[in-house]
């Protein structure tokens, strides 16, 4: 229940006022103090909303939510407003302006909505309009139609930053108390808050998470559990292959799902062979309500940017849906001599029928960057990192690359029966690189490094399909959610890789700026450099007894990798083709011995195509064989009512791979153990949490000749920690503020140990004001990332380094129309 109340209106829980020694105070009023988060009443008989004709009040509302609506409006007439967040979700109001009885204020702010107001012991509550004058309200009844079910997303939990639950691919959708798993969904809400303009903005927000390549480099890598999920496995509605290769924006994504840990079961083998965990990404679809929403941005040094946000839905029951978003940003970034231009564009249409529901996405971006940042790779002379220098500072210091990505996204469900569901889905991805650019070798400990440059074309072609039935019945006393599935991911990868040009000699803490090499007059022949074709078929059952207090998943899914060999540069066929067939399984339960506690636990593989040495590398090209990835994990996860907790335990199991001395390799194997903590949601009302903590130690074993055995593995923090608060400022109505704290511990950087990057933290804050200019609602916002300018290393489990990205002010200025 979401109350609105005066300071006045009801004494601190705490006090003795509250509790009745120093005067009587009414049970309604007592409620909402009592337990954060409570839920409505029903079934209790309201007497009509009849509120004297006070005298006439002066109300300035800003249009724009409902619910922020009604609290403004509460705390204006420091009266107890309860409402269920439930009926008020996606509803909006054109605000008060003028003179009003709080009788006409309260009817005119529910106004073109299906909710009325009656009172009770004085308390006034929000519900459901009456079909009739009748005095007695009954418990509202909720059907869930097949129409519902094609976009009926989880709600948002209390404060909006994250789902109450999430998609789990073969599963299904679960609420967040019913996953096996840690699992957190941030909301399209979140990144808007923060400006996200790409996943990296958003997902620091989570303490397991953590970028694992330069913000402005060619491509977007992210670290899970300490273990690498690269930009090209990001799944769109749980299909692999289709997301953008090489970074992904955040202007038409509704929903951000990170599933924390191995999870072959439940979408099948990511094409890059990610095993850290699964981020799935769920584009936006046009809602019951016309929007037309425009944002202007500016990023510094000097990007200004533009975003058009639109859709409408047609039909006799608004059965068919339209959604654009596009978005341009350019400019100078504040990296030096670092020009940027970003392009997006998405279009999502859909039909709800009763029985029948259809998707269809067209996605496209292209990003330009003039002096493109690269990543450092470790020489065998130096015996001490060198400090992390102006992170200002360009590197290699010359270079462009120029990205195009275009997916199309095709699918539908149908209700056989309202038991028994079939789905199906066809995807495809052309991304296409022109880059030249040379990753730079650190070869003393003052910070020289040498660099040479390349000039690269790569192509990327995907095909994505799935199909599957799911059915839910009952034997005996016991329910079942059954789940059958198939998928089918080809890609095929193309390129041309040019290395004629000289090195170039520089120093980290005073480089050497050059012009990025001339490619006039040099033939270019792209060729076939891979290609994977993973095919599954999976089946799962959730087995649920005594009401759903005990859920047991147990699945398998069969997996075939077929992986050619291409001679890297010719593209000619160069030896035995790969073509094996893996099963992996899932045991996962969940047990709720109250209502608002869920222990959990899982065994889960994970299964990976086998690791190509990658382009730069003395050995680029060599393929190495396919592997799995084994994860133990058990946890708590407790919903408070208004926030919620999950605490895990994990283990994971999986070969090692990393370069070194420019030579990548797979030798040994990687243990990673940790504990998570995860927090988010409302502390107290209009005070928002979001984040956690991650102990991680890894330790390698089997290593060639028992050398690194016992070490720790490169890129694996011990401690990861985030911090995030967003507060409304009760004195200045639509006024947040919010602040961040992002904590990395140190990192070794090569297998032996004896190199390490310091700790860092960061820290970022940020405001927002919600107000209305001539009818229109607006948003201004304002943050700060890396407030401090704190200079750092970031690295990654491949063994490159890069340097964090500098002190950013972000501005904007967003329009409902």
């Amino acid at each position: 229940m979401s109350n609105a109340v005066t300071a006045r209106s009801l004494p601190s829980p705490l006090s003795a006022d509250a509790w009745g020694f120093k005067r009587k105070l009414s049970i309604a009023a007592l409620l909402p103090s009592l337990y954060l988060g409570s839920s409505l009443i029903t079934a209790l008989v309201y007497s009509p909303l009849s509120i004297a004709d006070e005298a006439n009040q002066t109300f300035q509302i800003p249009a724009g939510n409902l619910e922020d609506a009604l609290n403004a409006f509460a705390k204006k007439n420091g009266m107890t407003l309860s409402f269920d967040p439930a009926l008020v979700k996606g509803k909006t109001s054109a605000g008060l302006s003028g003179t009003y009885t709080r009788d006409q204020a309260i009817k005119q702010m529910l106004k073109d909505t299906d909710l009325e107001a009656v009172t009770h012991d004085g308390a006034t509550v929000i519900q459901r309009r009456s079909p009739s004058s009748a005095v007695e309200t009954l418990p509202e009844v909720s059907v869930v139609s097949g129409a519902e079910k094609s976009d009926a997303l989880p709600r948002a939990y209390a404060g909006g930053q994250v789902a109450k639950g999430g998609s789990l691919g073969l599963l299904g959708s679960k609420g967040f108390m019913d996953t096996p798993f840690n699992q957190t969904s941030y909301t399209s809400q979140s990144a808007e808050d923060v400006q996200a303009r790409s996943l990296s903005d958003l997902l620091i927000a989570d303490p397991s998470v953590r970028l694992s390549s330069a913000r402005n480099n060619i491509n977007e890598d992210f670290s899970i559990r300490g273990l690498t999920v690269a930009g090209q496995d990001i799944a769109i509605n749980g299909m692999y292959g289709l997301s953008p290769f090489y970074r992904t924006p955040v202007e038409f994504i509704e929903r951000v799902e990170v599933l924390k840990g191995p999870s072959a079961l439940l979408n099948g083998m990511t094409p890059g062979g990610n095993v850290g965990g699964n981020i799935n990404i769920i584009p936006k679809r046009a809602g019951d309500d016309p929007l037309t929403r425009v944002t202007a941005s500016y990023l510094s040094d000097a990007i200004f940017g533009t975003h058009v946000d639109v859709s409408r839905r047609f039909g006799e029951n608004k059965e068919f849906g339209i959604r654009f978003n596009g978005a341009y940003r350019e400019g100078d970034a504040r990296i030096d001599h670092q020009d940027l231009e970003d392009t997006v564009g998405s279009l999502a249409l859909d039909y709800r029928g009763e029985k029948l529901r259809v998707t269809f996405d067209h996605i496209q971006q292209q990003q330009n960057i003039d002096a493109v940042t690269r990543q450092f790779t470790v020489g065998s002379l130096l015996t001490v990192m060198p400090s992390a220098p102006d992170n200002k500072l360009n590197y290699p210091g010359y270079g462009h690359s120029k990205m195009k990505d275009k997916s199309q996204i095709l699918r539908a469900e149908y209700d056989l029966t309202d038991q028994v569901t079939v789905y199906g889905g066809y995807g495809t991805r052309k991304s296409e690189m022109d880059a030249i650019a040379g990753n730079p070798v650190l070869t003393s400990n003052n910070g020289n490094f040498t660099s040479s440059p390349a000039w690269q074309l790569f192509h990327i072609e995907s095909r994505s399909i799935e199909a599957g039935v799911k059915a839910r019945f009952n034997t005996g006393n016991v329910g079942h959610s059954l789940s059958l599935g198939s998928t089918r991911v080809v890609q095929d990868q193309f390129i041309f890789f040019d290395t004629a040009f000289s090195g170039r000699n520089s120093n980290i803490y005073s480089p050497v700026y050059s012009d990025t090499p001339s490619t006039d007059g040099i033939d270019t022949n792209i060729t076939k450099y891979a290609s994977t074709t993973l095919t599954s078929y999976a089946l799962a059952d959730t087995l649920s007894f005594l009401d759903d207090r005990i859920q047991l998943t147990l699945g398998l899914r069969h997996q075939n990798v077929y992986t050619p060999s291409y001679q890297f540069g010719t593209g000619a066929r160069n030896g035995p083709s790969y073509d094996e067939s893996v099963v992996t399984p899932l045991a996962g339960i969940v047990i709720k011995p109250w209502e608002n506690i869920s222990l959990y636990a899982n065994y889960i593989q994970g299964l990976s195509p086998g690791q190509r040495a990658p382009v730069g590398t003395s050995n680029a090209g060599e393929i190495f064989s396919p592997y799995k990835t084994r994860q133990k994990e058990a946890g708590v996860k407790v919903d408070w009512g208004k926030i919620a907790t999950t605490v895990s335990l994990f283990e994971i199991e999986r070969p090692l791979s990393y370069t070194f001395n420019n030579t990548f390799s797979v030798d040994g194997e990687q243990k990673n153990r940790g504990l998570e903590f995860n927090v988010f949601g409302e502390i107290v009302d209009h005070v928002r949490l979001l984040g956690g903590m991650a102990i991680t130690r890894s330790r390698l074993d089997n290593t060639a000749g028992g050398t690194n055995d016992g070490n720790e593995a490169i890129a694996v923090p011990r401690v990861q920690a985030n911090l995030g608060a967003d507060w409304d400022v009760l004195a200045v109505q639509g006024l947040s503020l919010n602040a961040r704290t992002v904590y990395t511990s140190k990192q070794y950087v090569d297998s032996a140990n004896n190199l390490d990057i310091d700790a860092w933290t960061r820290f970022d804050i940020g405001a927002r004001y919600k107000t209305v200019l001539q009818d229109k609602p607006v948003t201004l916002r304002a943050n700060i990332e890396n407030l401090f300018d704190k200079r750092y290393w970031g690295s990654s489990n491949e063994g490159y380094l890069f340097i964090g990205a500098p002190r950013t002010l972000l501005l904007s200025a967003t329009v409902d129309f």
